[in-house]
């Protein structure tokens, strides 16, 4: 974890911004850090990043018509020193994938000191503005992750994460802590009007059990376009569970017009059957856009030796990346990525 030192400087960062721009990774690790930093400072603007590559220059647009007084990035794996050169406003980004270097910014990642290990953005967070555990609680269920507040909450919430439970995919896939990991995820799917909608809505829920139990009018909101979502997710999940076969690579691809399930589908995969190695997609605008999942397998340098020769990128934590390949590239790296695992 970050030294009390650096918590309190990432703490002070925050008291002392009045109009943050917040941009953050669209999952439900990311969302949770952007609640717990939105909800302490009281004010702001997200801004979801769903580009599975590098943050670009592009996002400096972003900072000059908004004109914050701070920008913060939580949970990107990758930021270019070009947006870094184009903000002419301080710059505080906080992530736990493997460090990097870069200048014009406050960088906070644990990985620095404890390369080996894996604190989830919202983990940091919470151990910065040290309230709304429940939220930091759903995006570290939702990263695989138990933290080390885990009997706290137990004991807070009995009902929503079992005391017996000390696996984090047991907590995902066999608690209501793992339901809101996935209405938060679903929350920013679809369209970008409803996904800004809800994520409004995410900013004023004030307990876990408004969001489960429906208990306002704006709860309603999130819960029913969770339901909706869900549908379109157990269908899809139902036929890459039908595609498994012996091979030791479970890959499922499914339609380009469909909504992009990838990771989502890609953890449950990996739950129910867990000796695989998972790769799920779908063809978009000419590439194929990948969740990959395993549990014995190191990944990222796998993807690395899988892609050459090919156009494309991909990356991530050890055992959760997700890569972007050409169409007309993606027979080459199926071919190079099942060498890696034979």
């Amino acid at each position: 974890m970050l030294t009390e030192k650096q918590l309190n400087e990432l703490r002070e960062e925050l008291q002392t911004s009045k109009r943050p721009l917040i941009f953050f990774h669209d999952d439900p690790d990311g969302l949770a850090s952007f609640l717990l930093f939105y909800r302490f400072i009281g004010d702001g603007k997200g801004i979801v990043l769903k580009t599975t590559t590098e943050m670009g220059e592009q996002f400096a647009g972003n900072v000059e018509r908004y004109a914050p007084d701070k920008v913060f990035i939580l949970d990107k794996p990758i930021v270019s020193q070009d947006f870094l050169d184009k903000v002419n406003v301080p710059v505080i980004w906080v992530d736990h994938h493997t460090p990097v270097k870069r200048h014009k910014v406050k960088y906070f990642n644990p990985r620095v000191n404890e390369p080996d290990k894996n604190y989830p953005a919202s983990e940091i967070c919470y151990k910065a503005v040290k309230q709304d555990m429940w939220i930091s609680m759903v995006g570290c269920v939702g990263d695989w992750v138990l933290p080390d507040f885990t009997e706290q909450i137990k004991k807070e919430y009995p009902d929503l994460l079992d005391k017996n439970i000390t696996r984090p995919e047991d907590a995902l896939f066999s608690s209501k802590f793992g339901r809101l990991a996935r209405i938060f995820s679903f929350c920013l799917k679809g369209k970008m009007d409803d996904v800004k909608k809800c994520i409004k809505i995410m900013t004023r829920i004030k307990t876990p059990y408004e969001l489960l139990n429906q208990e306002t009018p704006q709860a309603v909101f999130v819960y029913k376009r969770y339901e909706k979502i869900n549908r379109e997710y157990q269908e899809t999940l139902e036929k890459a569970v039908k595609s498994k076969t012996n091979d030791k690579l479970l890959l499922y691809i499914y339609e380009e017009n469909r909504m992009s399930l990838n990771s989502d589908i890609s953890n449950e995969l990996l739950y129910r059957f867990p000796e695989k190695v998972i790769i799920v997609g779908r063809k978009k605008s000419g590439e194929m856009k990948l969740s990959i999942r395993a549990s014995s397998y190191i990944l990222p340098p796998i993807i690395k030796k899988a892609l050459e020769g090919c156009e494309g990128q991909g990356g991530g934590h050890e055992h959760a990346c997700g890569a972007n390949v050409k169409a007309e590239d993606f027979k080459k790296f199926i071919e190079q990525f099942r060498k890696q695992i034979k």
